[in-house]
């Protein structure tokens, strides 16, 4: 497994941090995984898959340098730049163009675990990449930007709030499970592959959600270290926050799906993104979840956040539970 080497006080300055290029790479590999996580990710590649194979059908140059850079173990470092507040997708792909051709070509012989093919042995590869960032983000991303921006900015506010509940090791435990998790001894394991560990204290570390599933790791030694790390399901999956036939008799469709929503904690504003509801309609069905003893608020810096209760989570599992009864 890979770890990094972290004190106390280096996990406890790291902070969330949303990207555009972050975001649109995770769409690349999405894209050229081509499979999905969720019905939602199938409409979405359903609608790019075919334009995303034909540009890469009349680039055969640039199709080889997707397949070589992302690499089964590894990603050239180049194609992924550490993360930084505030980034717009303009100025992180331009960090992609400016890479060093022969330090690219470097990383792709990593990633290829082997020797770099003749036809990657050129000076245009950031360019290339940085080319093909752009195409993803313009048709891919960037419409849907809003929404997106949206559902990450209410997973950071979730996991933000359970900091404050749990600390930084239950959360760290949960980006990416099974991959991620705090060893104690100041050890941040950050995936699976055997690679050997290093001494990051005093560096800035960044955790980084975009909405497709997956994740990895960046850095800019000595100084900048990411971990990126995929959205909880519930909030880039709308299957995933549907609720049952039966709460919805119970409660009302609209006020159920609140609920079952709420596993985290959201604030209504987070809540009217990702339900689609208006402002209005949650609101009033938080005040009757309230009085209802369903959820509970509380209040997480300058947000108030919303999440259910013992007895909203004994409602929502009972009406997910098998019937077991027999006639």
């Amino acid at each position: 497994m890979g770890w990094w080497q972290i004190n106390a006080d280096t996990l406890a300055a790291s902070r969330f941090c949303l990207s555009p290029l972050a975001e649109t790479f995770a769409a690349l590999k999405l894209l050229h995984a081509g499979v999905a996580a969720h019905p939602g990710e199938r409409v979405w590649l359903d609608a790019h898959l075919p334009d995303y194979r034909a540009r890469l059908a009349a680039d055969p140059v640039t199709a080889r340098l997707v397949r070589a850079g992302l690499g089964k173990d590894w990603i050239a470092d180049f194609l992924t730049p550490t993360p930084r507040d505030g980034e717009t997708f303009a100025d992180g792909v331009a960090r992609v163009r400016a890479a060093d051709p022969r330090r690219a070509r470097a990383h792709l012989t990593v990633s290829l675990a082997g020797p770099l093919p003749a036809v990657l042995d050129r000076d245009d590869l950031p360019e290339r990449a940085a080319a093909l960032l752009e195409y993803v983000w313009e048709r891919a991303v960037r419409p849907d930007w809003e929404r997106r921006r949206r559902v990450l900015e209410a997973d950071v506010v979730a996991r933000t709030a359970r900091v404050s509940r749990g600390g930084w090791a239950a959360v760290v435990d949960s980006l990416r499970p099974g991959r991620t998790r705090w060893l104690g001894g100041n050890r941040l394991q950050v995936n699976l592959h055997e690679y050997p560990p290093r001494e990051i204290s005093g560096a800035e570390l960044l955790f980084v959600p975009v909405t497709p599933k997956g994740g990895w790791v960046s850095w800019e030694e000595p100084g900048r270290y990411a971990l990126i790390y995929p959205c909880a399901g519930a909030l880039t999956d709308p299957a995933a926050r549907e609720a049952p036939a039966s709460l919805g008799a119970l409660l009302g469709p609209a006020r159920a799906a609140v609920l079952v929503l709420l596993d985290s904690p959201l604030s209504t504003t987070q809540l009217v993104a990702v339900t689609g509801q208006g402002l209005g309609s949650v609101g009033r069905h938080l005040r009757v979840l309230l009085d209802a003893g369903l959820v509970q608020r509380r209040r997480a810096g300058r947000s108030v956040l919303y999440a259910r209760t013992a007895a909203g989570q004994v409602l929502v599992e009972a009406q997910h539970r098998p019937d077991t009864r027999r006639g």
